[in-house]
């Protein structure tokens, strides 16, 4: 009984370690891209993503909402699109198109923005993901994420060691 539960534990530890170890490569990419290259978002295969910071948009997308964004030019009257406007990223529903101008507005607010150009959009978001930015925060922090990778490798050598000790 002892030894399957060992070989389950094994297993789980290993699958933890990749994961973590998955989540280090994106946040070193994540940083080459913003801090390095000097972007204003990251490219994983045509999309980005993006937290929610305010509560322009409430009830539809909330503060430490974690938004999925396609990146692309190619939108339509109600879309929600993020675009950038005098070096802020937004995150507003088009209200309007008219030619290559676009009004857009917060659902929660009250007026509608400056009208941008389709040049200033970034893509439109396809997919929210609520809250998931307080975990983000924890989990793409260097230092929690080095010592979590730190103890994961310690037990997996624990587990490993007392395996060898128990063969002899």
């Amino acid at each position: 009984m002892y030894k399957v539960f060992e070989k389950i534990a094994h297993i789980i530890l290993n699958i933890i370690i990749v994961f973590v170890f998955l989540i280090v490569l994106v946040v070193g990419y994540n940083y080459i891209q913003l801090e390095i290259m000097n972007k204003d978002y990251t490219n994983f295969f045509g999309y980005t993503v993006f937290e929610v910071k305010t509560g322009s948009m409430a009830k539809t997308l909330n503060v430490y909402d974690v938004i999925l964004v396609k990146i692309t030019k190619d939108v339509k009257e109600n879309d929600i699109i993020t675009f950038k406007k005098d070096n802020e990223l937004i995150t507003h529903r088009i209200m309007e198109i008219d030619g290559e101008e676009i009004t857009t507005k917060g659902d929660a607010n009250n007026t509608e923005d400056e009208k941008i150009t389709k040049e200033a959009v970034i893509g439109k978001v396809v997919s929210v993901f609520p809250r998931v930015g307080i975990w983000a925060k924890v989990f793409t922090e260097p230092n929690v994420l080095i010592c979590i990778f730190i103890t994961l490798v310690l037990i997996g050598l624990a587990i490993s060691k007392e395996k060898t000790e128990k063969q002899k």
